[in-house]
């Protein structure tokens, strides 16, 4: 069987670890070209040499940039386009935290998340969308969270990034449905990473309480969620958030 992402052409940001790293993995195995972005040029790096070796046939590359920066993501999504061609896909995966009771959080907390989760989506999805529209294909698929549907203290800051990015899903889904150009959205549960590793025991029970699979989910669920919203497995959906939590949002 023919890898349903043959030649095409995907945008990563955060894509040197994590769900990131999964979803960069995954896309390469079913034939896709892979334009990495994030800021950390060691593992970045480091994930584009992983894909090269896995998978010989495919094409990888990082880019440093941050993408909550406008200039940046434009500068570099025009480099993306000279080194590949067309994007076809485009997953918005970067995301960071800075927990705070709202008390206490600081400006700088507040606009940073925001920046990096829900700018990222504008300056990415601005950078490719005319040439999408004009080509009348595309997919853009937006990592969100579950925290994002459900709230949860101390993230303020990040469940209005991660609740925005799904306004922001659904509404551009409609701007670029009369192009056939497709816009979901992926919200995560609480997934294996570095970012849960900080998580004390005591907290990690507390999670895995309110999991009825009774286990956290491993970034590879995340990368396979994403390649079918990438594939034409998925041609006939737009403006939908696909929750992989094992049961936490019912």
């Amino acid at each position: 069987m023919k890898n349903l992402l043959q030649d095409q052409v995907a945008v990563i940001t955060g894509g040197n670890v994590g769900i990131g790293k999964a979803i960069a993995l995954k896309l390469a195995e079913e034939g896709a070209k892979v334009a990495i972005l994030g800021t950390n040029a060691e593992t970045g790096n480091a994930t584009s040499e992983e894909i090269k070796q896995n998978y010989p046939s495919s094409q990888a590359k990082f880019y440093a940039v941050d993408v909550s920066k406008t200039n940046a993501v434009d500068e570099t999504l025009k480099k993306i386009q000279e080194d590949f061609g067309q994007v076809d896909i485009l997953v918005n995966n970067a995301g960071i935290t800075a927990d705070q009771l709202l008390m206490k959080m600081s400006e700088e907390e507040w606009d940073k998340v925001l920046d990096v989760n829900l700018k990222s989506c504008y300056n990415t999805c601005r950078a490719v969308v005319r040439a999408m529209m004009k080509a009348k294909k595309g997919k853009i698929i937006n990592v969100s969270s579950v925290v994002g549907l459900m709230g949860n203290a101390g993230q303020a800051n990040y469940a209005a990034s991660k609740a925005g990015m799904i306004g922001f899903t659904k509404a551009l889904a409609k701007e670029l449905a009369p192009r056939q150009i497709l816009v979901n959205c992926v919200a995560p549960g609480f997934i294996q990473t570095k970012m849960t590793d900080k998580l004390n025991e005591a907290q990690k029970e507390s999670i895995l309480k309110g999991i009825p699979l009774g286990r956290m989910g491993d970034p590879v669920d995340i990368a396979y969620t994403v390649w079918f919203l990438a594939s034409p497995l998925s041609n006939y959906m737009t403006g939908q958030v696909m929750t992989v939590d094992g049961g936490l949002v019912m």
